[in-house]
């Protein structure tokens, strides 16, 4: 099984995901690209210490850059969406 550090790269914090939170209850990382969804499951409950209902991942193309004349293309990004149990959070900001 693949270390904790080398599955989950960041969390993602952004308007739509902080809305999910409020609703759901649903967290979105950046995970490694070979991550499956067992091995996130697992990272997430020794990381933070809550119960994860489910995992729900997807994978976004890289996407065409120009620079000058080049072009190039950007990597793909894998992210995850994890559902906890109602009533348990994750604080990513507590020791700053």
């Amino acid at each position: 099984m693949a270390n904790i550090d080398q599955v989950i790269v960041k969390p993602l914090l952004t308007e739509k995901t902080s809305m999910q939170t409020e609703t759901f209850n649903r967290y979105a990382f950046v995970v490694d690209l070979k991550s499956n969804k067992n091995q996130i499951k697992s990272a997430i409950e020794k990381l933070f210490d809550v119960k994860v209902l489910n995992v729900k991942t997807t994978i976004l193309p890289g996407k065409l850059k120009r620079f000058g004349r080049q072009t190039k293309k950007t990597n793909k990004v894998k992210k995850a969406y994890v559902q906890i149990e109602k009533g348990q959070k994750i604080e990513f900001f507590k020791d700053i």
